[in-house]
């Protein structure tokens, strides 16, 4: 499965009319939900807070997680309102692409005064083995 840029930029155009509109301050959720609006103004294929199960040894873990935005059933968008980004939050969306199987995340933080200096791609790239020393 595959993301093609014109699908981002979709998503990040839409990010920068909400940012402008709002500007940063707000919580999380306004955001996500004024995005929300404007990917469907597209109409593209939106899902809202998707839940996200856990599997752990092979059964199926239903524990609260959940996207914020899932884009055409392929792009995850996680939204953040924070002072920076830290690496817990790329965690955490490379561990939505790895459970869910999908390609691309953007991980968009709404608390900035350029949007363009919070918005971060993370990839779900197969981790290619090692050779180990012998």
């Amino acid at each position: 499965m595959q993301v093609d840029n014109e699908l981002t930029s979709k998503v990040i155009k839409c990010a920068i009319d909400v940012h402008r509109a709002l500007g940063p301050g707000l919580l999380e959720s306004a955001y996500r939900e004024c995005l929300y609006f404007e990917l469907k103004l597209l109409c593209l294929h939106v899902e809202k807070e998707k839940p996200m199960p856990i599997v752990y040894k092979e059964v199926r873990l239903d524990h609260g997680y959940r996207i914020d935005l899932l884009v055409e059933n392929k792009l995850v968008v996680e939204l953040k309102t924070v002072e920076c980004f830290t690496v817990v939050h790329f965690a955490q969306v490379l561990t939505y692409l790895k459970f869910g199987n999908y390609p691309l995340g953007l991980l968009i933080n709404f608390d900035v005064s350029l949007l363009k200096d919070g918005i971060k791609r993370v990839i779900n790239a197969p981790r290619t083995s090692v050779p180990s020393s012998v």
